[in-house]
């Protein structure tokens, strides 16, 4: 497998993982390390200031990143993914965004606000839930359904109510602490909601409509993206949940009462497990990378190739959940600790299962 992570930032990921998890945030040294390598700006363009990074190698990075640390790939990929709209924002406004060295993008993908509309912008309210990455987000996006003065909804071209994405400042929204679930802590994906904000007009855009750069892919679908680099992050903490499994089962101190045969089957269970993820993630990449060359080439991709993505991505995901609940037992009561390196991995891999993205395989 291809590195594209510098070892020595995985061992000080590794380092801090524990650390950030007790803070509940990533931990300083961690973010630092973020943002010297650009992390939160992958999907930035270039003249905005990012790494001009494409797609085929940011998913292979974030499946590096998450076999770090689970906490780190997730609030990478959800805030470097909610960057990718600098595509489609006002250019005067982005090129002051992205001016800063830190800038992170959190947010929801629900309609949680209502924005009337008004002469100089829109009257924003609302709540939405789980932005990832909250508590050291500079920027924060939201999608509201858009109403008139007189409170009536404001329709679209085929007569339903209409939902635009709006950017919201940090100091304009307030956060509300709730992250309490048992994995995927140092994410920090708490609320945020908005009280009688007023916005400009040019604090609006829309996803996949006019594209405000002139850098290739940034029409590639955004469902298959969402679909893609969520799958990596379960890719890479099964990963990592294997390495440990095998470390955990051979540390055992109670080794000795088990017979060859039951050590037999150990090792073929895990060795089934490696070579099914293998077999998926190669099929993974390989229609993934189809449909992008495709993209570049052609500049459009089949339906029938991305539905080929969309269903890859679902099998993988869902083999990871599943591999990771076939080795679980062969752990000893050492991944039951819930401060162990083996316990935050796996609450990590089934927390990021429970995104509805990829509930279903079809």
């Amino acid at each position: 497998m291809n590195k594209t992570v510098n070892p020595t930032w995985q061992e000080k990921v590794n380092a801090y993982a524990a650390l950030s998890e007790e803070m509940g945030k990533l931990h300083p040294e961690i973010l630092e390390l973020a943002y010297q390598e650009n992390w939160f700006k992958l999907f930035v363009p270039e003249v905005y200031g990012g790494p001009g990074k494409k797609l085929p190698e940011v998913l292979r990075l974030e499946e590096e990143l998450a076999e770090a640390d689970g906490s780190l790939g997730w609030t990478v990929t959800l805030c470097a993914g909610a960057g990718w709209f600098a595509g489609f924002l006002n250019p005067a406004l982005a090129a002051e965004i992205f001016a800063d060295r830190e800038v992170c993008f959190a947010g929801s993908g629900a309609v949680g606000g209502v924005a009337i509309k008004t002469q100089q912008g829109y009257l924003i309210n609302g709540k939405w839930n789980y932005a990832s990455g909250a508590l050291h987000a500079t920027i924060f996006t939201a999608n509201c359904t858009l109403k008139n003065e007189s409170g009536d909804d404001i329709l679209d071209e085929n007569g339903l109510p209409e939902v635009k994405s709006f950017i919201l400042k940090k100091e304009e929204v307030n956060i509300l602490p709730g992250w309490s679930y048992f994995g995927l802590i140092a994410t920090g994906s708490h609320a945020f909601e908005v009280c009688n904000l007023n916005v400009n007009e040019n604090r609006t855009f829309k996803i996949n409509q006019q594209i405000e750069v002139a850098d290739r892919g940034f029409d590639y679908p955004f469902l298959q993206l969402a679909e893609t680099t969520l799958t990596v992050n379960s890719l890479g903490m099964t990963n990592h949940f294997i390495k440990l499994v095998e470390q955990s089962f051979y540390a055992r101190s109670g080794l000795g009462r088990y017979s060859e045969a039951q050590i037999l089957f150990f090792n073929n269970e895990l060795n089934y497990c490696k070579a099914e993820l293998l077999t998926l993630r190669s099929q993974f990449y390989h229609a993934f990378d189809e449909s992008w060359n495709q993209l570049i080439s052609n500049g459009e991709i089949p339906d029938g190739k991305l539905k080929e993505v969309s269903s890859n991505s679902r099998k993988l995901a869902h083999a990871c959940w599943r591999l990771a609940a076939t080795l679980f037992p062969y752990c000893g009561l050492e991944a039951a600790k819930k401060e162990s390196e083996i316990n935050r991995v796996w609450r990590d891999i089934y927390t990021a299962s429970q995104h509805a993205l990829l509930t279903f395989d079809n």
